[in-house]
C-alpha cells in the first residue's frame, strides 16, 4: 500500500480502539482531566489527537526498510541514513520489518523508552509525528530539502503544543506497536504479501491469492477516500461529546 493509505489506517486504528486503550490503567496513568469534563482514566482530546498522529506515523515504520521511499526523506539525511541502516539489518524491503515480530519489538521498545528514558521517548514521538505528516503529503512538491524543513517546523510545533497540553505518553508503546502491525496487515492485502511470521520466509496474502494492486484505482479512488472519511468521522465521534 501507499504511504498515505498506511498512515490513514494507523489513525483509524487508534481512534477506533481509543476506548479500549483508555480502559487500560497502565496506559493512561498521566491522564486525570476531571476539570475539563473528562472522566479520570479517559484519554484527553490532546492525547487522542497525538495518539492518532503517532499511530499513523508508526504505520509507516516498516517502510523504513526502503531507502528510496518518500518516507525515508522525512527529515532529510537523518531519516535516509536510518532507512539505509534498517534496510541492511532487515534484509531489504518487505523483510523483517514487515512482520509480527517487528511490530512487537517496536511496541515494547517504545513503551520502554516512554517509561525509562524521556529523551528517547521524545525522539520517538517526534519521529512518529514527522512520519505521519510526510505520509499525508505535507511538504513542497519536488523539493526534498524544503519538504524536510517544513516537516521539521510543523513537527516541532505540534510537539510543543502537545507538551503544553500535558500529554502523557504512557500509551506510546501501544500506539507504535498497533501502527506497525496495521502496516503489516495492510501489505498482506496487496499482491506481494508479507512475511508475517518472520524469520519464516513464507509471505502471507489476505484474502488468499487475491491482492490489491498498490497505487492503482481501488486504493487511490476508493480505499483512501473511505479511510479519510473514517478518520474525520471518528474524530468527531470521539471529541463531540467532550
Amino acid at each position: 500500500m501507499m504511504g498515505h493509505t498506511h498512515a490513514l489506517t494507523g489513525a483509524v486504528a487508534w481512534l477506533g480502539l481509543a476506548p479500549v486503550f483508555a480502559a487500560m490503567p497502565w496506559l493512561n496513568e498521566s491522564t486525570r482531566w476531571i476539570d475539563t469534563g473528562i472522566m479520570a482514566g479517559a484519554l484527553s482530546p490532546a492525547e487522542l489527537i497525538a495518539g492518532a498522529l503517532i499511530c499513523a506515523g508508526a504505520a509507516m515504520l516498516p517502510d523504513l526498510d526502503h531507502p528510496s521511499a518518500t518516507i525515508a526523506q522525512t527529515f532529510g539525511p537523518v531519516t535516509w541514513g536510518l532507512s539505509k541502516a534498517v534496510s541492511w539489518v532487515s534484509g531489504g524491503h518487505r523483510g523483517a520489518t514487515h512482520s509480527l515480530a517487528f511490530a512487537v519489538l517496536t511496541g515494547v521498545g517504545a513503551h520502554f523508552l516512554a517509561n525509562r528514558y524521556p529523551i528517547g521517548r521524545d525522539i520517538m514521538v517526534v519521529l512518529m509525528i514527522g512520519l505521519a505528516l510526510r505520509a499525508i503529503g505535507i511538504g513542497v512538491p519536488g523539493k526534498k530539502l524544503a519538504s524536510a524543513l517544513v516537516n521539521v517546523a510543523l513537527t516541532a510545533g505540534l510537539f510543543v503544543v502537545f507538551r503544553s497540553y500535558g500529554v502523557g505518553y504512557a500509551w506510546l508503546g501501544m500506539a507504535v506497536g498497533v501502527g506497525s502491525f496495521i502496516h503489516v496487515v495492510g501489505d498482506c492485502l496487496t499482491e506481494r504479501g508479507c512475511p508475517v511470521l518472520w524469520p519464516l520466509r513464507h509471505k502471507w496474502l489476505l484474502p488468499y491469492k487475491i491482492g490489491i494492486k498498490t497505487g492503482k484505482t481501488f486504493e487511490q479512488k476508493i480505499l483512501a477516500p473511505i479511510l479519510s472519511v473514517a478518520v474525520v468521522g471518528l474524530l468527531y465521534w470521539r471529541l463531540a461529546p467532550l
